[in-house]
């Protein structure tokens, strides 16, 4: 099923949705380390377009497979799962998925505050 920014949830993991943000709360040992990793998956966001423009896949599931192995490790398991379906449409060569987690990935990074417990 292919979810739309704004109308797709984030129910993994534990997250408190208000208005416009998305809490998330993170184990406290990570807050010198987790500001960095979400810092880099905005870069992300810089290098994904011109992947998918340049029909790059192999970047594309690098990438995908890179947010997959990393972002439940932080407390971020939606960037797992984005990572995951964003390395599995690069295989297929699946253009229009790209876009779609990508389009998701930057709705969750707009609107991720982190809570550090």
């Amino acid at each position: 099923m292919i979810h739309t920014p704004g109308t797709f949830r984030y129910p993994l993991e534990p997250i408190v949705e208000t208005k416009n943000q998305l809490v998330v709360k993170v184990d406290r040992d990570l807050e010198d380390i987790t500001p960095g990793y979400l810092e880099n998956r905005k870069k992300d966001l810089l290098l994904l377009p011109r992947a998918v423009a340049e029909k790059e896949f192999e970047t594309l599931k690098m990438i995908g497979h890179r947010m997959k192995g990393s972002g439940a490790g932080y407390g971020f398991q939606f960037i797992s799962d984005i990572g995951t379906r964003l390395e599995q449409a690069a295989k297929r060569q699946d253009l229009k998925e790209v876009q779609v987690c990508i389009e998701q990935l930057a709705d969750y990074l707009n609107r991720v505050e982190v809570v550090y417990l």
